[in-house]
């Protein structure tokens, strides 16, 4: 796997993005919150920069995943969980490889026709697919968040 960042992802491009997800493994399902990115399929990096924070900072700011197979939305500036879905492994709209689909068709009266798509990309980082009605409408990244490894371990004092 080559080694992507979210910032490569946004300069991609979408036939790009498209090989980028054809060639990805579907990955292991996170665990806990992660930071979404939004990216869109045109414009260039000059369009998608200022789009995904204007929709990072206003609208939505990733996703959660439970482990019993189901994630919430962190929509708002102050991460309001919403739009659930169910997450499983299955066939991808695109190429029909396994991918990580979070289907929203069952769980969400506002999203009914959307189903998310994703494929592991780079250490802790996801792209996924958007496809409304069938329809692939857009891109997004998301990210396990960074630790601060410097902090000291639970259980330790500062003394040692």
């Amino acid at each position: 796997m080559v080694a992507l960042t979210e910032s490569d992802l946004l300069d991609a491009g979408d036939d790009r993005l498209v090989e980028v997800f054809g060639a990805s493994p579907a990955g292991d399902i996170p665990k806990g919150p992660l930071q979404g990115t939004g990216i869109v399929r045109w414009g260039g990096s000059w369009l998608a920069r200022p789009l995904a924070w204007l929709v990072r900072t206003a609208v939505w700011r990733g996703k959660v995943f439970v482990a019993e197979g189901y994630l919430s939305n962190r929509m708002t500036p102050f991460d309001v969980l919403a739009v659930v879905a169910q997450v499983y492994k299955g066939p991808s709209l695109m190429d029909e490889q396994e991918c990580i689909v979070i289907d929203y068709s069952r769980m969400s009266l506002v999203a009914r026709g959307v189903r998310d798509e994703m494929r592991q990309v780079g250490q802790g980082l996801y792209l996924g697919v958007v496809w409304l009605f069938g329809l692939r409408v857009g891109w997004f990244a998301l990210r396990v968040p960074e630790v601060d490894r410097t902090l000291p371990r639970a259980g330790k004092t500062a003394a040692g």
